[in-house]
């Protein structure tokens, strides 16, 4: 079904599932095929779910599965890691989400080159949508003291500590995170979705919400796709600003795509992914298709990579998933090293950010984002938070790690609009 205007169209649709207890809609934001099999995707209302902690989790994803060959919409939190390896979370976590949460939605609304589809649901619900009254006032600008977990002196010591960790052979190149967050929250999470996809329109845009929990994404990065038989990762290391003059800014995209520092740290990962990959491979189908892409988005340009391969027919499309979670751009390598140090040496529980949300659809294929750049709010604990990382290796400058993290975090700090960072 064609629709005349749809931008509209999405807005309305967005607003009458957020009035759900559960709902998840993605938006490619007119980026091309390559990123999205579909311009946008609406699930909402539940007609069943699953929400574990890690333990067993993936097993009881791939039964939930096979109960019925439907869409599921979900979280994968960054903590499976302790599920698929002999690892732990310590870290005080403020917003509650399941380490793994999936739901079949009742109704599911799919949008491809301006045609309108209803996947899930009676034809009428076009119509409904359309008849659907936006709100009047403008986009909600919360005021509220975002505060760090960690002071700009803390985090250069730590990125020393991480240096000294490089130093003695202990890893190659992690990822280093710190949370940004604010208590006694109150805000309008659609609204601020809004605005933050308006500032910050990415391919992998998302907004998630089950029950008080809420996630506001405007993630630039795919975790995990797999179409037919090929299951591929498209993982980001490599960040520069962007500028308002057309030739410095080619200037600035062209000296990310020379930068041998950032090229190192890219390729770890794609040797990383890799490796990962081989683990539910066709034997000898793992390639990279392109190595040091430069993509560019509103406020940075970014150095992406393609890894792909072939599933062994044997393997279920969730092993694809649990043999390469957490995802090889949010770890470092060796990856289990790696990850031992980040829960040592950051402050914050991870939980849901550098995870992922994505679907599994009736044919077997699945789509994956990266859950970075993105808003998390517990409404019934009245809590938000945000996270910003980079990778660490030996070659890095502590203080140019915390002016990228800065950077990283620019789109949100503008769609809350605080009157500063608090240390």
């Amino acid at each position: 079904m064609e629709i005349t205007n749809l931008i509209d169209f999405k807005a309305k649709a967005l607003q009458w599932a957020a009035a759900f207890e559960v709902c998840c809609c993605f938006d490619s934001n007119t980026y091309p095929d390559q990123y999205s099999r579909y311009d946008f995707l609406l699930a909402a209302g539940k007609r069943r779910e699953l929400a574990i902690n890690a333990g067993t989790a993936f097993d009881a994803l791939k039964s939930f599965r096979k109960e019925r060959n439907s869409w599921l919409f979900g979280l994968l939190g960054y903590d499976l890691k302790n599920e698929t390896e002999q690892l732990n979370s310590a870290h005080t976590d403020h917003l509650g989400f399941p380490d793994l949460y999936f739901f079949e939605p009742e109704y599911l609304i799919a949008i491809k080159n301006g045609q309108v589809e209803i996947l899930e649901g009676p034809e009428s619900l076009v119509m409904l949508i359309e008849a659907t009254l936006l709100p009047v006032t403008p986009a909600l600008r919360p005021a509220m003291e975002i505060k760090s977990r960690m002071d700009r002196n803390t985090y250069l010591g730590k990125v020393e500590e991480l240096r000294d960790h490089i130093l003695r052979g202990d890893i190659y190149e992690v990822n280093f995170c710190q949370e940004f967050y604010a208590e006694a929250a109150l805000l309008d999470p659609l609204a601020l979705y809004y605005r933050l996809n308006s500032l910050s329109p990415t391919p992998f845009s998302a907004y998630f919400k089950s029950g008080a929990k809420y996630i506001l994404s405007a993630s630039p990065e795919r975790y995990l796709c797999k179409r037919g038989s090929k299951v591929f990762s498209q993982p980001i290391k490599g960040t520069a600003k962007r500028s308002g003059d057309h030739k410095s800014d080619e200037a600035l995209k062209t000296a990310l795509r020379n930068d041998l520092k950032e090229q190192a740290e890219n390729v770890m990962i794609v040797d990383l992914v890799r490796n990962d990959l081989t683990r539910c491979a066709v034997p000898g189908s793992v390639q990279v298709e392109e190595l040091f892409g430069i993509y560019s988005f509103p406020q940075v340009h970014q150095m992406i990579s393609t890894v792909s391969c072939q599933l062994d027919p044997s393997a279920d499309p969730v092993d694809a998933i649990r043999h390469t979670f957490p995802m090889g751009s949010m770890t470092g390598a060796p990856k289990i090293r790696a990850m031992q140090l980040i829960e040592e040496i950051e402050l914050s529980k991870r939980g849901a950010y550098s995870g992922a949300i994505g679907y599994l659809d009736p044919n077997d294929d699945f789509d994956f984002n990266v859950l970075i750049r993105s808003i998390f709010y517990a409404a019934d604990e009245q809590y938000l938070s945000f996270q910003v990382g980079g990778a660490i290796t030996y070659a890095s400058s502590a203080a140019a790690e915390y002016e990228e993290c800065i950077l990283k975090a620019s789109a949100i700090v503008d769609t809350l609009q605080p009157e500063q960072l608090k240390d």
